[in-house]
């Protein structure tokens, strides 16, 4: 089953596992995600054919390429890998779980698919006009290629929906399963598992006293007879849900389930810690189990990446004017510099320079920085107007070209106020594990401007945090998108 259409930004905490009133730990107000991956339950057909959107961009274009009669070059070989990468990030595939559930191929697709791909053929047509590279194409075969391809995405989606139905109505889906531990563990992965071959729970803790705890959990035996059951009926796999408290009460379990055919896997209590990106690792043939990490790796990075370019560079090109008369009104109306440069931390905690239009009468950038607030006397009548439209923030589309910022990430704090923070906040360099950006998750949730309270650092700390644990393409242009309207509000600026 696809875990990347569950990658989804949890605003608010998530409800329990339905009919348990129970939910994973984490941090307040937020529930951490944590994917279980269950596509090794699929049969081998049905994965791949989860994996046809990449061939059928691809073919797709061949296809438009010689009914047409232009030849297969690098330039359009390129485009084809730039655009498979773009779509395993932004077209989203069939959702399993949600078709078998319904009994029924997802409605809207094709509506869908149109919105997510026209996303697609935008950032590639931005991407060749900004490196003149549109001439070197054929417009006829692009054309096509962009009118068919949702075609061929939408028939490729339904024949994966349909072949998921078909499976599961010949019982290839419905590998049964039990879970060890009738937990918070257990139950939030029945949340994610098919619940119609779910056979109940397992737990070394009697039947009455699980019911006290969870009124509405019945067990379906006790641990010392698992085995037993899983040869009766016919088991498939057994989930492993206990605390690594009990682990020579799992030594004995796993030595018993040796004599069955079952698959055993462990599921370890990973809501007991805030989880950044928790997944797992090969280290060298050695699994291992990342707890903090950053999200952007591979094509993710890439993508966001090239995001970053093509829209910073649009930016800078169609804001010259914009700049050009800036740096005339604060030459004209101050003395000093048209940039302010203010050192702070970037990615993995770097020191960098972060470029600002000047829009006060200090340039403050040793150890010790005093934020601006409301009617601060240190700014200039220009600055004002500046910092209220963000105006000022404007040079950092050049830091996002240099790579060393992006356009959605945490915000960059003075390296002395970062100095005191990483003091009194838990967990406040992990941030750094992504590029600071011009304007990021907290800043869209009213917290811009001045920090002046612990507790308002620690707000945006904790979104900065929850963004990094829930990133995605589309959750960047929903903030760039909350952003612009933010600014024309002129929310919190000052």
């Amino acid at each position: 089953m696809s875990t990347r259409g569950t990658r989804h930004l949890r605003e608010s905490a998530e409800p329990g596992v339905a009919g348990t009133g129970r939910t994973g730990g984490g941090r307040a107000g937020s529930s951490p995600t944590v994917r279980y991956d269950t596509t090794n339950a699929l049969p081998l057909p049905l994965l791949l054919l989860m994996q046809l959107d990449a061939p059928v961009i691809i073919l797709t274009m061949l296809l438009c390429l010689t009914v047409i009669g232009e030849p297969l070059t690098v330039n359009y070989a390129v485009l084809g890998a730039v655009a498979a990468i773009l779509a395993s990030r932004i077209v989203t595939p069939p959702d399993l779980r949600r078709v078998l559930v319904a009994n029924t191929v997802p409605p809207f697709l094709t509506m869908r698919l149109l919105v997510e791909w026209g996303t697609v053929v935008a950032i590639l047509l931005t991407a060749a006009f900004a490196f003149k590279m549109s001439a070197t194409f054929s417009r006829r075969a692009l054309f096509a290629w962009f009118m068919l391809t949702p075609c061929a995405l939408t028939a490729a989606h339904r024949i994966q929906a349909a072949a998921a139905l078909w499976f599961n109505r010949e019982g290839k889906l419905s590998s049964k399963y039990l879970i060890i531990g009738a937990n918070d563990v257990g139950f939030e992965l029945t949340s994610r598992m098919h619940t119609n071959a779910f056979l109940g729970f397992f737990d070394f803790r009697s039947a009455e006293r699980v019911a006290s705890e969870a009124p509405d959990v019945s067990l379906v035996g006790h641990c010392g007879s698992v085995a037993d059951f899983v040869r009766q009926n016919s088991v498939s796999a057994v989930y492993v849900a206990l605390p690594l408290a009990n682990s020579p009460r799992i030594k004995a379990l796993l030595h018993d389930l040796r004599d069955t055919t079952a698959s055993v896997y462990f599921v370890p209590d990973l809501f007991a810690f805030d989880l950044i990106q928790a997944r797992i690792v090969d280290v060298n043939g050695m699994p291992a189990l990342a707890i903090c990490d950053t999200p952007l790796h591979g094509a993710d990075g890439a993508s966001k990446r090239l995001t970053d370019i093509v829209l910073a560079g649009i930016g800078l090109l169609l804001l010259a004017p914009v700049f050009a008369a800036i740096a005339v009104t604060i030459k004209l109306t101050s003395p000093g510099p048209v940039f302010f440069k203010q050192r702070r931390y970037g990615l993995e905690g770097e020191e960098i320079l972060v470029y600002k239009f000047r829009s006060m009468t200090v340039l403050e950038d040793g150890g010790e920085v005093r934020q601006a607030s409301k009617e601060d006397a240190r700014v200039t009548r220009v600055g004002r107007f500046l910092r209220r439209s963000s105006l000022d923030e404007l040079p950092q589309l050049i830091n996002v070209l240099e790579g060393k910022m992006s356009l959605v990430g945490p915000r960059p704090h003075a390296v002395a106020h970062n100095e005191i923070y990483r003091k009194l906040i838990s967990g406040y360099m992990i941030r750094h594990k992504v590029r600071p950006g011009i304007t990021g998750w907290a800043q869209v949730h009213g917290l811009r401007g001045e920090t002046e309270t612990i507790d308002k650092m620690e707000q945006r700390i904790h979104y900065d945090l929850d963004y990094l644990s829930n990133w995605s393409w589309w959750l960047d242009m929903r903030i760039l998108a909350r952003t612009v309207r933010i600014v024309l509000s002129g929310q919190n600026a000052h």
